[in-house]
């Protein structure tokens, strides 16, 4: 299809994800299985936090329950919109709420890549500092953190939309892709792109490399304090506080790095990489922090056993 310059486009067409058209229906009842599981989970342990008194006057846990608010803000953001793509019919999506989609999925990624790096610092003072983590960490403090973050990730969700939406869009209108994203949205821009991609590339260059390195720096210094613990067991507790994280992180980072940080390609793999931190990760964190934290499934079990 020839761009029309006259034309502005007023909707985008999301292809989804590529798929047999006998796995139609087995993909519909799939994504919409790990939606619901991934809003039940999050709204458990976000219930359990808030109601449990030994969690939630601990800054640990206070930003459990700000990433489960996020894990359920993302999924509900992108998983719909991809459920609908195995159903009958062409849903166009409005570009304003091209847009919409665009803003809050960076809003709430980069939020939650901040909030990684507040959880791995809250770790390395309990660990590291355990006499003053009282005083470096309190509640006051860890609220102040986590605004910070929130603040920090609407700005970046601004640039982004802004830099995007600022090119004409006269056609083609079809967007390879399951969601509005900043690479597959790019390719439809009826202008140079390459100043965004550029900045595109350093804004999130520099969001996910500080964050991991900050999260690895305080890493190096966690895994030094308990090689000084003297007891198996003392070790073993401390390594069980950071398990679950270094997992979601691993599983948050990975996918990330491989969509943002490299040259520019169409590959297939992109959309298979890009639900992990839109629809796998979100599923994933409750599972991943009932599982391995010991204080979390005792608060569970309080829950579910009454006063």
């Amino acid at each position: 299809m020839e761009r029309v310059n006259s034309t502005l486009l007023t909707e985008f067409i999301l292809t989804g994800i590529p798929h047999p058209l006998r796995l139609r229906t087995f993909l519909f009842m799939f994504f919409l299985f790990v939606y619901i599981l991934t809003q039940l989970g999050n709204l458990l342990i976000l219930i359990t936090v808030w109601v449990d008194p030994q969690l939630h006057a601990r800054p640990m846990y206070i930003f459990l329950g700000v990433l489960s608010i996020i894990d359920m803000g993302i999924s509900s953001i992108i998983v719909p919109r991809l459920i609908m793509n195995f159903t009958v019919g062409i849903k166009p999506i409005p570009f304003g709420g091209c847009a919409a989609q665009l803003y809050f999925y960076h809003f709430l990624g980069s939020t939650q890549c901040f909030l990684y790096t507040l959880m791995a610092y809250d770790r390395y003072l309990a660990i590291c500092q355990p006499l003053r983590y009282p005083v470096l960490m309190n509640a006051k403090l860890s609220t102040m953190l986590v605004a910070g973050a929130w603040l920090a990730g609407s700005i970046h969700g601004t640039i982004q939309v802004i830099l995007t939406f600022r090119l004409p869009y006269c056609g083609p209108n079809q967007v390879n892709y399951f969601f509005c994203d900043i690479p597959a949205v790019l390719r439809l821009a009826c202008a140079d792109t390459a100043v965004n991609e550029m900045v595109t590339f350093v804004d999130i260059g520099v969001v996910v490399a500080s964050c991991f390195s900050l999260i690895l720096l305080s890493y190096v210094q966690i895994i030094r304090a308990i090689l000084r613990i003297q007891t198996a067991d003392g070790r073993r507790r401390a390594f069980s506080t950071c398990g679950a994280h270094v997992t979601v992180v691993t599983v948050y980072y990975v996918p990330c790095a491989f969509i943002y940080l490299r040259p520019e390609t169409n590959s297939p793999l992109d959309g298979a990489a890009a639900l992990f931190p839109t629809a796998i990760t979100p599923f994933l964190n409750p599972l991943i922090y009932t599982l391995r934290n010991q204080d979390v499934k005792l608060a569970l079990k309080r829950l579910i056993r009454g006063p």
